[in-house]
């Protein structure tokens, strides 16, 4: 069975960059988000197996997002997404309970090892 994945970024390009990349290497895309508030909802329907996750977004950032998906499941799995590639929020992400951080624009090869090391 394939991997589920749920998308969040507020562009919906990225969403479907990243959704491209995921199914061309047989990860499932069960869902996308374009803010924390719709990630944090979406995450408690559809209880994928990770999330991708973009840090900068309206309503409610990616680490806030983060740390709430953490509280509902202290076992999810996410990586965070950013053109900021800016040491303190890697680290504040890390800190929150991301298992990586992939930095826009993405390497296809970058994402799936990514996705593929949090689901290992």
């Amino acid at each position: 069975m394939a991997n589920r994945i749920l998308i969040v970024d507020d562009a919906a390009f990225m969403r479907m960059m990243i959704k491209d990349i995921l199914t061309k290497n047989n990860f499932e895309v069960v869902g996308e988000a374009a803010d924390g508030n719709q990630a944090v909802e979406k995450y408690q329907e559809l209880t994928p197996d990770l999330v991708t996750l973009d840090i900068t977004m309206p309503e409610m950032d990616g680490i806030e997002a983060l740390k709430k998906i953490r509280s509902i499941d202290p076992n999810a799995r996410v990586i965070m997404c950013s053109a900021m590639g800016q040491q303190a929020m890697v680290i504040d992400a890390i800190q929150a309970g991301a298992k990586d951080f992939i930095v826009k624009p993405f390497q296809a090869d970058r994402v799936v090892e990514a996705v593929r090391k949090a689901l290992a």
